[in-house]
């Protein structure tokens, strides 16, 4: 594929003073025999022919424009440019220029004098060129007047000096002052010329024109010009759209007139750059680059004045709240404060978190909760565009708002929660406005941005790890439950209850955020899925008629996968849990779609990675129904892998391995499966294995809670033969009853062979998903649980 630095478009400048796209292709700057020199290259993108071949003299002047340009002109007095698609393009090709003609890169014009003639070389003098004469402003010289105007565009010294001619000789006005004659006399040919000169003035890229030409003594009648373009059939309605249709309303009264003048104008210089204006070539984009920073100035300029005007922010945020506003109030509120919000994206850095900072002590969150649950779906939406703003720029504030309002509201009103709710009962078909809040919701429970933000609104900061540990913990047991509820409730049978596409819609958007949870919640998610029997409620939508709701399943099967944790294998194994799709595999058939694809991408992923326990399973489980689908070697790759595991795997207790394998128990998460649910069919030895280790684990626990009956610290298991081990890291266990608690406990019970509960897994509570990571990253023995009696 072809280096996107080096695209460029070609253009030459023609008779008439206009650039003509010469076409698109790739530049390379290399020595070509024929001309004796380094030359400039572009081939075309199409079919590779040769665009121009041009050789880069010693004495040529190129210039550097807007980081993308490179213009020149060749011996035969042909203007050239090369617009390049990327800013490092133009500045390696710039470089090679520069090397050639012995120039430093950092100037934007090579050759300063120009060896043609004394008249050409005092023009191309910067501090010698004399100023351009511009022709009378009268309906006669309007012939002239376009070719002056367009005969400097090429130029960026002759630009300037046009440009400053026209500022200094008040040239606006003249040519405002013949606009309204030519249009008094209906002289088309004329308003037409004025256009095309009008044009030009912008293309001048001047700010100091653009402050006349947006005035309010000018700027409808610089709409009204550009209403004259030559090449419509018909005269445009512009003046008559922006004076009658296009309404301002206070939805504040604004006492600052210059700060409503200013939105006046900015408004209406936007719909001139994207309505008025006709759509610019690549060349006149370049070329308009001012235009562009006048809006944004103008946006950051409203943006601070009306920040600064606390009792215009007061009043808006007391009206939102309250009660008594009516919803056709409220919507206009609402969709101020979205154009407000949107302004703010202009904002630096620092600014910027200056005006969240302002609107977070305003109580915009809370307003926000008031605006959410309103029935209008243009006001949800608008509200939904200002939290993805707040929630974009400081998820910490939101965080932090939302655990404080915990300890004061119930969770059915919780911001988090409102969130959720109106992700699940959006009424677009598409779900558009779920897809947005869906994101918001990533982004609040993303791990990783709860490291990197320091919590810079609470009135005592916290550490970052507290906020992490103490929010997740918070959302998994008052938030997950309200996400989780429409699959749980869709998949109580064995297929889903409702299966339209809106609900299929839905529940994909769920997975997907599920999936993000398995990824970056191990602890919470993992006790969640085992707790709730989660992956086997979802492997249910495996059979829904919606093949993209059937692929989200099996997406979240494969990150569980991925994380290669016996402990999920496990449960997968000991709940068949691979039969759903196994089924949805074979009911497909010999169809070749992205089923059939992701399905042999997950059975060939085990094999590669050798997840042995998964290997055993699916050969001594499907083997037989899948020993026929022989166009992948994946299958027969998990046969031929089943008799070294088998080899390398012999469990054998003996006192041995005693010491050792308790010490693996107690750090691994195995207490947290209950024995009681259903073991697959799988091999003898496999399951030999399991009951051994259940008799181990019983041994265990029991021995152990005899050592704490006898109120004798606790020791490894010895085997009395040998001389005694080295003792394992000090490790404490709580020998206390756990605390009276109404919420469940973290993970299931624990049960030896004959049914008995012998204990339950009691984290403390500093173990999460975050020390999990630190221990990850730390040669300091992992945490393991303790056992409460």
């Amino acid at each position: 594929m072809a280096d996107t630095r080096r695209r460029v478009k070609l253009y030459a400048l023609n008779e008439d003073r206009q650039w003509d796209d010469r076409g698109t292709g790739h530049v390379s700057s290399s020595y070509v025999e024929r001309l004796k020199g380094m030359s400039l290259l572009v081939r075309a993108e199409s079919d590779g022919s040769l665009l121009l071949e041009s050789k880069i003299q010693p004495d040529t002047a190129y210039q550097k424009q807007q980081e993308t340009l490179i213009v020149w002109s060749e011996a035969d007095n042909v203007d050239l440019a090369l617009s390049f698609q990327e800013k490092a393009g133009c500045d390696e090709i710039w470089e090679k220029i520069c090397q050639v003609q012995g120039k430093d890169p950092s100037c934007d014009i090579t050759q300063d004098i120009v060896e043609e003639s004394e008249e050409e070389k005092f023009e191309d003098m910067p501090d010698a060129a004399p100023p351009i004469e511009l022709p009378p402003c009268e309906l006669s010289k309007l012939d002239e007047i376009s070719e002056v105007f367009n005969s400097v565009l090429p130029s960026p010294i002759r630009r300037e000096k046009l440009a400053n001619a026209i500022e200094y000789e008040g040239y606006i006005k003249k040519i405002v002052d013949l606009f309204h004659m030519c249009e008094d006399l209906e002289n088309f040919e004329g308003l037409h010329q004025l256009y095309e000169i009008y044009k030009s003035i912008f293309l001048l890229n001047k700010n100091a024109l653009f402050e006349v030409m947006f005035s309010d003594e000018f700027i409808f009648d610089t709409v009204g010009i550009l209403e004259y373009d030559p090449s419509k059939p018909e005269k445009a309605s512009h003046r008559d759209y922006l004076r009658n249709s296009a309404s301002f309303k206070e939805v504040i009264p604004i006492s600052n007139e210059e700060l409503r003048q200013k939105i006046h104008q900015t408004y209406r210089v936007q719909y001139i750059q994207d309505v008025v204006l006709p759509t610019p070539s690549v060349f006149e984009e370049n070329m308009l680059s001012t235009l562009s920073s006048f809006i944004f100035f103008n946006k950051i300029e409203i943006v601070s004045m009306i920040q600064d005007d606390e009792k215009f922010l007061t009043e808006l945020f007391a009206q939102l709240t309250d009660e008594a506003t009516d919803d056709n109030r409220r919507r206009e509120l609402v969709n101020f404060l979205k154009e407000f919000c949107t302004f703010s994206q202009t904002l630096q850095p620092q600014a910027k978190e200056s005006f969240f900072k302002t609107l977070s002590n305003l109580g915009i969150l809370p307003a926000l909760e008031v605006i959410l649950s309103m029935d209008d779906p243009e006001v949800r939406q608008a509200c939904t565009d200002i939290i993805m703003y707040i929630v974009e720029y400081s998820p910490s504030m939101v965080r932090e708002f939302i655990m404080q309002e915990a300890n004061q509201q119930d969770d059915d009103i919780l911001l988090v929660n409102l969130i959720i709710e109106q992700m699940i009962c959006d009424p677009d078909p598409e779900l558009g406005n779920a897809l947005q809040l869906s994101g918001v919701l990533r982004i609040l429970i993303d791990p990783e941005n709860m490291m990197a933000t320091a919590n810079a609104w609470a009135s005592v900061p916290f550490p970052q790890k507290t906020e992490k540990t103490e929010f997740l913990s918070f959302f998994y047991k008052n938030c997950m439950h309200v996400l989780t509820a429409p699959l749980l409730a869709n998949t109580t049978e064995d297929k889903p209850s409702k299966d339209d596409y809106v609900t299929a819609q839905l529940l994909s958007l769920i997975l997907e955020l599920l999936a993000f949870c398995v990824e970056h919640h191990t602890y919470h998610i993992r006790n969640y899925i085992f707790n709730k029997d989660l992956l086997r409620r979802i492997l249910v939508l495996m059979k829904s008629s919606h093949g993209h709701l059937a692929l989200s399943a099996l997406r979240f099967v494969r990150k569980i996968i991925s994380l290669k944790e016996e402990f999920y294998n496990r449960y997968i194994i000991k709940g068949n849990l691979l039969k759903p799709i196994v089924d949805a595999f074979l009911t497909n058939g010999q169809r070749y779609n992205l089923l059939n694809s992701a399905t042999l991408e997950l059975f060939e992923f085990i094999r590669v990675e050798d997840i042995k326990s998964l290997v055993a399973y699916v050969v001594e489980t499907f083997y037989e129904q899948l020993k026929d689908v022989d166009y992948v070697n994946t299958f027969k790759g998990l046969k031929l892998s089943v008799p070294s595991i088998l080899r390398n795997h012999r469990y054998r207790r003996d006192a041995r391995s005693l010491d050792e394998e308790e010490e693996i128990w107690f750090e691994q998460d195995e207490e947290e499966m209950e024995d009681g649910e259903a073991v697959v069919p799988v091999t003898d030895m496999l399951k030999n294995k399991m009951d051994e280790e259940l008799d181990h684990i019983s041994k265990i626990i029991d021995g152990k809670r005899a050592r704490e009956s006898e109120n004798k610290p606790p020791s490894p298991l010895k085997n009395p033969t040998r001389s005694p081990s080295p003792p394992p890291p000090t490790r404490k266990f709580n020998t206390s009853p756990p605390a009276a608690s109404t919420s469940p406990p973290a993970s299931p019970e624990v049960k030896t062979n004959n049914g008995g509960i012998t204990g339950l897994v009691d984290y403390p509570d500093e173990d999460s998903d975050e020390d999990e990571d630190d221990d990850r990253n730390s040669s300091i023995p992992a945490k393991r649980p303790r056992l409460a009696t």
